[in-house]
């Protein structure tokens, strides 16, 4: 392993033996890398990492989505010349991850459900013939659970819910992810609790959707930043609506929680504003909605806030890889 370039000398091991001190090896991190993409409507987001799952490099650009071969070609394009900005070879690399706003195949080929970017049915084929490397879908919610998992190796079971434009979950069951028999297990974001509500995106109204997304949240000209500046100073509207926000998670957690006892992981890209005043908040909620007593230890808030769909759509490859380092 040493002379293919997989490990390194790295120090000697203090041992309490007579003798010459073992040397410790230890893996080298660029040995093999991984690309995880975002498509999103009007922005490509993308990031490589290392053996040991950590960012080597991050970029994004302002491409809208369309379903034609000019678009399919110029997103291969920028990741070549993301890949070459990297000094990276194509040895190196491992495969690259698409998440997706929508369902996807088993097989990791297909679109199964994307009415967001209107792109069900879309093939990966649409990418990878452009590029030298094995590429596959994600669903980016399954994405950012897959990247919760790998900072969290105490992690078995759990709900994560993805706060982010659009809503999304995953349910991790033995530290694996349930996609269920046809493929849309844990699609939350479709149950209507407000019949009459905003029309949500697939068509019918009130859907979690359209109360528990960053969409729903923020004005069309307002940015996270901005929102969550005003909320830290307590500025009435946007406090009303953070607290509404909140209490309508409240009543989707503990909807969830009586189906599936489980922890309730808030993640996704709202999770780095949520403080521990804000669980509190939902727990106080969810305690008058609840016919039993809940202890306080089933809210958690994602380890990984920052770039987990991204992580999360390159981290199977580098676990395959580490799994059989032959592939």
């Amino acid at each position: 392993m040493e002379n293919d370039g997989l490990i390194q000398k790295n120090g000697r091991i203090d041992t309490e033996l007579v003798g010459r001190k073992a040397a410790a090896y230890s893996i080298v991190p660029d040995y093999r890398i991984s690309i995880g993409m975002e498509i999103l409507k009007k922005e490509i987001k993308m990031i490589a990492i290392n053996l040991y799952g950590e960012q080597i490099g991050h970029t994004r650009y302002e491409i809208t989505f369309e379903r034609s071969s000019s678009y399919f070609k110029t997103v291969c394009d920028k990741i070549l010349e993301f890949k070459n900005s990297l000094g990276t070879v194509d040895e190196q690399i491992l495969g690259i991850g698409f998440a997706m706003q929508g369902l996807i195949t088993p097989d990791k080929q297909t679109v199964l459900y994307g009415k967001i970017l209107s792109c069900t049915g879309l093939s990966i084929i649409e990418f990878s013939r452009h590029l030298p490397y094995p590429c596959s879908f994600i669903h980016d919610a399954e994405s950012a659970a897959i990247s919760e998992l790998w900072v969290s190796p105490e992690l078995t079971d759990a709900f994560y819910l993805s706060l982010s434009r659009h809503l999304g979950a995953a349910i991790i069951s033995k530290r694996k992810i349930l996609t269920g028999k046809h493929g849309h297990s844990s699609t939350i974001e479709h149950i209507q609790i407000q019949p009459d509500g905003s029309r949500c995106y697939c068509g019918r109204r009130g859907c979690m959707e359209t109360v528990l997304s960053l969409t729903s949240l923020l004005s069309e000209s307002e940015t996270p930043e901005y929102f969550f500046s005003n909320v830290s100073q307590k500025e009435p509207s946007a406090l009303n609506r953070w607290n509404i926000f909140l209490t309508n998670l409240a009543k989707a957690i503990n909807m969830l929680h009586l189906v599936y006892d489980t922890d309730f992981i808030l993640g996704g890209y709202l999770a780095q504003y949520v403080h521990k005043e804000d669980i509190a908040f939902i727990h106080d909620q969810i305690q008058q909605m609840t016919p039993f007593t809940e202890a306080h230890d089933f809210l958690l808030i994602s380890k990984m806030p920052k770039h987990n769909i991204l992580i999360g759509a390159a981290l199977p490859y580098i676990q395959a890889f580490l799994n059989n380092p032959d592939i």
